[in-house]
């Protein structure tokens, strides 16, 4: 069984081959619930063609209201070797994916790794991840990925603490953030399609703009000038909130305007979502689907 150490949380778990005893529950074997072309992601990366998205199970953050969380709470998918996620990403690849995104791939860094090392797709890299990542971690992958896609999610270690377990998060997650702003030395976008760089997502949450602001105000005090912010609208009512009344309920305009305002104000620049964009239609169908 070998030891995981690979997130912030730093089990030193006991890990099979399918199953563990870590935060995530992850065994060492990839574990995939969905690769296919995606269409709904930043334009720059979703293009026309679609990102070639490989949606991995179990995760290392575990939020409570995660729009996946019939993935993330569970190991529940479809077991890879590595030559097997090399394949995946080669069929992507022949497909037409203007990239291959690692959504929620931490707990499996290691093996990624020695797929790429099988096989290094000649489109862009992009690693997905709710941002709670090691360094450690990062500079391995660092050699591979050529997108940086983080979420920042918790400014207020209250908020992180009540709704993941990590109060840590706002710390610990704007330091991975600062070392992938550095990794990737800056933005190139092609003809529309982006070939490096970093894009921070931010998803508000209803009855929780405090958070919100202050998760701006840092990414605009703390990363480079000109870093590309991705706000989100899209929450709708899920995962495990049954604890969590306030969320029992998609965002409002009032909210989501005071959210826009913030990051006018202060100048940042990137994406925003339509308020309209809380449907249950964004959400994947994790049917364990694989490329042919």
């Amino acid at each position: 069984m070998d030891k995981c150490n690979l997130c912030p949380r730093m089990c030193g778990a006991a890990r099979g081959r399918l199953r563990g005893e870590g935060f995530c529950g992850c065994g060492t074997e990839p574990v995939i619930s969905r690769a296919a072309l995606h269409m709904w992601e930043e334009p720059v990366i979703s293009g026309n063609c679609g990102s070639g998205t490989i949606f991995f199970s179990g995760c290392c953050l575990g939020c409570a209201f995660c729009q996946n969380y019939a993935i993330s709470s569970e190991v529940r998918g479809r077991a890879v070797t590595p030559e097997g996620l090399a394949e995946i990403m080669r069929e992507l690849e022949r497909q037409g994916a203007h990239n291959i995104s690692f959504v929620t791939g931490t707990q499996y860094a290691e093996v990624i790794i020695r797929s790429l090392e099988i096989y290094r797709p000649g489109i862009p890299l992009v690693w997905n991840s709710g941002g709670y990542e090691r360094t450690e971690t990062l500079q391995a992958l660092s050699k591979y990925i050529d997108i940086w896609l983080p979420d920042y999610k918790f400014a207020l270690a209250e908020t992180a603490s009540k709704y993941a377990c990590a109060p840590d998060y706002p710390a610990v997650a704007l330091n991975a953030v600062q070392f992938m702003c550095k990794s990737a030395g800056g933005n190139v976008i092609e003809d529309g399609i982006m070939k490096r760089g970093v894009i921070v997502r931010h998803l508000v949450l209803p009855r929780n703009v405090r958070n919100s602001v202050a998760a701006l105000r840092r990414i605009s005090s703390e990363l480079p000038e000109g870093t590309l912010v991705s706000i989100m609208s899209q929450y709708t009512p899920a995962g495990n909130i049954a604890a969590f009344p306030e969320l029992g309920r998609r965002l409002t305009s009032s909210e989501y305007e005071k959210v826009l305002d913030t990051a006018d104000s202060l100048g940042i620049t990137g994406f925003k979502q339509e308020l309209s964009s809380a449907a249950e239609e964004y959400v994947p169908e994790f049917d364990l689907s694989l490329p042919e």
